[in-house]
């Protein structure tokens, strides 16, 4: 039986867990600034300082590890989208509102180079390729939220009201990175109020 670690030594578990960490952090990093084309495995290795071989044990191919990226940032995405609608639970006026406003804090930070789902998905036409797959599953996903919550808005024409919002929100990740100063969240909330008022009045 193995002895105890030595004082100060990660469990292998533990090291490993770290080590896919920082592959996939610093390539995140790299895919998100300069593009996946632009990357290469090389250039990964180098700055997360690992073997090759290490990049490989935990990552089959770069078109994996493009794929956990985007799946990181998937999950990142929907914790704070949880955490918003749990704070604004059974009122969905209130919940849509505060939705609009943190994404458009969120596509006004600096250094924001767009939606990630967006640019990968831009980036490859196979809609089989494992990144393309994953972006989708996103925008799906967006798309299922925002017409549960028309539908929980009681208006007419849920289906249509969840499509319009979920053009109006990738519509705003597309334009902070080309319009200066675009003041997003208000925007995205007064755009909302219209569409809303237009659903419920069938106008």
């Amino acid at each position: 039986m193995a002895g105890p670690a030595r004082t100060g030594e990660k469990p292998k578990s533990a090291e490993g867990s770290s080590v896919r960490e920082r592959i996939l952090a610093t390539a995140s990093d790299l895919f998100y600034r300069r593009g996946v084309h632009a990357v290469g495995v090389d250039l990964i290795i180098e700055q997360s300082a690992v073997a090759k071989a290490s990049l490989y044990r935990h990552f089959r191919t770069k078109d994996d590890l493009v794929a956990a990226f985007l799946a990181r940032e998937d999950s990142d995405f929907w914790s704070t989208w949880d955490a918003v609608a749990a704070e604004h639970a059974g009122d969905p006026d209130a919940e849509l509102t505060a939705h609009l406003s943190w994404i458009g804090s969120r596509v006004g930070r600096p250094g924001y180079r767009g939606c990630p789902q967006i640019n990968v998905a831009a980036e490859f036409s196979d809609a089989e390729h494992p990144a393309r797959i994953v972006a989708t599953a996103h925008k799906e996903e967006l798309r299922d939220r925002l017409t549960r919550l028309a539908q929980a808005l009681e208006v007419r024409g849920p289906e249509q009201l969840g499509a319009q919002l979920t053009v109006l929100i990738n519509g705003a990740f597309v334009s902070a990175t080309v319009v200066p100063h675009l003041e997003a969240a208000p925007l995205l909330r007064s755009m909302a109020a219209a569409l809303i008022t237009a659903a419920r009045t069938g106008s």
